[in-house]
């Protein structure tokens, strides 16, 4: 499938549009593969980011994904002007993926 942030696709046309589709995703910061850091482990700030950029790529990866099932359940074959938004939650370590774009038939 083809995903893009542009509104077209270079050398394909767009045949059509199907509609607005999200993939979203959470975890917690301190968990990576369902394997929680240690207490001791979250005062190392090399291991702390560590845990988070790896934490931050498993959501990204999984909201990636939903974002195509939901694309190709509309029987698109690619996802055109697509944002990615990434907040934590304001009281815990919990990082949410959303990503939006435009589902779309383009010729092959």
């Amino acid at each position: 499938m083809i995903l893009t942030t542009t509104n077209s696709i270079e050398n394909h046309n767009i045949i059509d549009y199907l509609g607005i589709v999200t993939g979203i995703s959470f975890n917690s910061t301190h968990s990576y593969k369902g394997k929680s850091m240690s207490f001791k482990d979250m005062f190392s700030s090399q291991k702390y980011y560590e845990a988070y950029a790896k934490g931050l790529e498993l959501v990204k990866e999984e909201a990636f994904q939903k974002l195509q099932d939901n694309a190709k359940a509309l029987g698109a074959n690619a996802v055109v002007g697509v944002q990615i938004d990434i907040e934590t939650l304001a009281t815990t370590n919990t990082l949410i993926v959303s990503i939006t774009g435009t589902a779309v038939k383009v010729a092959v």
